[in-house]
């Protein structure tokens, strides 16, 4: 599933090409996704410009000089690529939109978990962003906002960074890849992190996930970024699927559970 990393990665191959574009239109193949497409979109999207393209979390918003946002979802599986507007759609390519450029930015989603709206106003007030905690890689989410959460919790560390009222866009792999590095065990409750070790959680986190975007994100599967590349940070994984593998810290085997029904992966020598 594509994470923060995977999404800026995407958000930042596609601004050059739409940022200041006219969209000459908005084509619908499958409007079948995790919520219906609105089949009146295209009336609201065409004709418009692209005037930014921002991430909040793991969507993608495309605000238009109508004062309309679209906000998209990659879901499970999608990917968001800018291609020349003549070239034939594949099997799962749902939705094309074609700028005045001679691009198209083509959504494909074999699963169909993503998703797309349309947003008027203040598109931070839509439910699906509403409640979402701080930004990791901004100065929000610091020491003081993690140490604040913690207190209290008895719910696994690595299940509470997971969670976005917390903070967002820490998903599975860069939780596991954060909590080694931190030296943390992942099953640890919350409330018992030291003042230290959360400030070490924190530079953490945002180290993981600062190199995750520069090196394009993690293809585990068959994420591709928006010029069709995979992403390279699987081989600067330490913990995440690795397990029975020898940590490249200490040489002991790296061991797995299940936290929070999600793979967990950690170091017994490293992580404490």
């Amino acid at each position: 599933m594509p994470e923060l990393p995977e999404v800026e990665t995407t958000r930042r191959g596609v601004e050059p090409y739409v940022c200041g574009v006219r969209v000459f239109a908005l084509h619908i193949h499958e409007s079948r996704l995790r919520w219906p497409v609105p089949l009146d979109l295209p009336h609201r999207v065409d004709g418009t410009h692209i005037v930014a393209v921002r991430r909040r979390a793991k969507y993608l918003l495309f605000q238009l000089d109508s004062g309309d946002t679209l906000l998209l979802h990659l879901g499970m599986s999608g990917s968001l690529r800018v291609l020349p507007a003549e070239t034939p759609r594949l099997k799962h390519d749902h939705i094309d939109l074609l700028l005045e450029s001679g691009h198209v930015l083509r959504f494909n989603d074999p699963r169909r978990f993503g998703s797309l709206h349309c947003v008027s106003g203040d598109v931070s007030q839509h439910p699906l962003l509403r409640h979402l905690g701080p930004e990791p890689l901004e100065a929000s989410f610091d020491e003081a906002h993690l140490w604040r959460a913690t207190r209290g919790r008895r719910v696994a560390i690595k299940v509470l960074i997971m969670n976005a009222a917390i903070v967002v866009g820490v998903g599975n792999i860069y939780a596991n890849e954060a909590l080694f590095h931190a030296g943390i065990r992942p099953g640890r409750q919350a409330k018992g992190l030291s003042r230290d070790e959360v400030h070490k959680l924190v530079v953490a986190i945002k180290d993981v996930l600062s190199m995750a975007v520069r090196v394009g994100g993690t293809t585990l599967r068959d994420y591709v970024g928006a010029d069709g590349k995979p992403g390279y940070f699987r081989q600067e994984l330490f913990a995440y699927e690795r397990v029975g593998e020898p940590c490249r810290h200490c040489g002991d085997s790296i061991r797995q559970r299940v936290l929070g029904q999600r793979s967990t992966y950690w170091c017994h020598r490293c992580q404490h």
